[in-house]
């Protein structure tokens, strides 16, 4: 994981030269106090570096251009201090690459009423000079962020640094590459879908791996490696066990794992518990350390949900709360108390633990293999999402639900495995049946550290699917949004 700093957001200023040398002067000066401010607010998380005002067709595509070619720019936010025309701005904007927030803000924030005279009004001009800007995007059908406020607002600069997050997404799925070792689960609809389109839409390498390769590296491991890894765990993990041999065996996998996909430069991977041949063990503790430290992990071969699994994290960076891959398991129908407690075989992200994770060996009836060792625990309370990808065939569809997660109030002492326990808003049928009728998938991810908000703006910029499930879904609107989608979708392809 990487500081955020390093993703530049280039600010870009609009005129034109109608106004004159010293009014341009002035709108320099202003945009740059405005971009210095972002820059060091804490709230905004990437680098804001003001470019100099454009004021022609010429000097705007060639702006974009510098932005589409340089690897450090993450996206690019405008403003239009004055009027620009925005007929000055079709070349540059067709070929834009990168994520756009068009900010509708002014450089004072109040109006000088016994000052005001028309030198003033002709600098100070967003309003209308926003609006025609406003219009040229929309023309274009560019995807774009509009955020409206004076920039000193925190409700403004949150929201743009929210923004911010979700283009760092975008722009590492450009990039991501997946480590899928064997394949999808026999049988397993959801988990399959379209890598060729996948890679179009997100960027993301998706390819495969045997399960001898891992083998493979692991007889390479040393003990002295596997101490370090051993002394790794004692350090953040509580070594509840005296089959220490079983630990030892996935510190193995781990060390094994970990030079895999520093070598290949992978941020995700899979496993498949139907295809362990050579291995002792199913990858459990090593693979719940592996997403500690930031890798996208998805299971039974779901290589979407590893996929989104390592972006969110990413995303996510510089917030204390935690992202895990996660799975659907089980209801709580009580009335009053509905609730849905999500956990896997093993694979249970520990950022998201409300306490100290313990690691056990347990039996494992699946897999056929000898008994893993894992982390348990329980997860923390407080507001969240989950998040699942699906591959309709023609699209991809993204679905968020926001979740208020609790602490169990009873003890499980037969079921060692990590898990979270939540209330899916606005309840549990309703967003249940709001998710089986979006098509949502049984895996996804759940991050307490990325919002609802930010996972639109990841898709709108990548121009996928959007569906939201939250405190006012109503089943009846649900079915109206999904069938108008469905044939907007469709006319996409006309």
């Amino acid at each position: 994981m990487s500081n955020l700093k390093k993703y530049e957001f280039w600010f870009i200023p609009g005129s034109q030269d109608l106004y004159g040398p010293e009014t341009l002067e002035q709108v320099a000066v202003n945009a740059k106090k405005i971009a210095d401010a972002f820059d060091n607010n804490p709230n905004i998380p990437g680098k804001v570096i003001c470019k100099p005002v454009v004021r022609n067709s010429e000097e705007i595509k060639k702006i974009i251009m510098d932005a589409n070619n340089d690897p450090d720019c993450t996206g690019i936010i405008t403003w239009m201090h004055t009027f620009s025309p925005s007929k000055m701005w079709i070349r540059g904007l067709s070929l834009l690459q990168k994520p756009y927030l068009h900010i509708n803000t002014q450089y004072n924030k109040s109006i000088p009423w016994d000052k005001i005279d028309m030198d003033y009004m002709n600098l100070h001009q967003s309003a209308h000079g926003d609006r025609e800007h406003g219009f040229i995007g929309t023309r274009m059908n560019i995807p774009r962020k509009v955020v409206v406020g004076h920039w000193s607002d925190e409700t403004v600069v949150k929201k743009i640094g929210s923004w911010m997050r979700s283009a760092i997404g975008a722009c590492e799925s450009k990039k991501l590459k997946v480590l899928r070792l064997s394949d999808n689960m026999r049988n397993v609809a959801v988990t399959e879908g379209d890598k060729v389109e996948a890679e179009i839409k997100f960027g993301w390498s998706v390819n495969h791996w045997a399960i001898g390769d891992l083998v493979s590296r692991m007889d390479e491991v040393t003990d002295e490696q596997i101490d370090a890894q051993m002394d790794s765990y004692a350090k953040d993990y509580e070594i509840a066990t005296e089959d220490t041999d079983a630990v030892r065996y996935q510190a193995k996998i781990e060390v094994a794992l970990r030079s895999m996909l520093e070598e290949g430069n992978f941020g995700a991977f899979t496993t498949n518990f139907e295809d362990l041949y050579g291995m002792e063990q199913l990858p459990g503790l090593a693979a719940q350390d592996l997403m500690k430290d930031g890798y996208g992990f998805g299971a039974e071969g779901d290589w979407k949900t590893a996929a989104m699994t390592r972006i969110i994290k990413l995303m996510a960076q510089g917030r204390p709360e935690g992202t895990t891959f996660m799975e659907d398991y089980t209801y709580s129908f009580e009335p009053g108390n509905e609730m849905i407690m999500g956990a896997h075989m093993l694979e249970v992200c520990p950022s998201v633990a409300d306490e100290k994770p313990r690691i056990e060996v347990h039996p494992l009836s699946i897999g056929d293999k000898d008994d893993p060792a894992r982390l348990i625990f329980n997860g923390t309370k407080g507001s969240g999402i989950v998040v699942t990808l699906i591959d309709l065939g023609g699209r991809f569809r993204m679905i968020v639900n926001d979740i208020e997660c609790v602490i169990p109030e009873n003890d499980m002492p037969n079921l060692p495995v990590a898990r979270v326990l939540w209330k899916p808003l606005p309840d549990l049928s309703t967003s249940a049946e709001a998710w089986i009728l979006a098509g949502g998938a049984h895996h996804s991810v759940l991050t307490y550290a990325v919002t609802a908000d930010e996972m639109r703006d990841f898709a709108e910029i990548l121009g996928i699917e959007f569906i939201h499930i939250h405190a006012d879904t109503d089943i009846d609107e649900l079915k109206k949004e999904l069938l108008w989608n469905d044939i907007a979708w469709r006319l996409k392809d006309i």
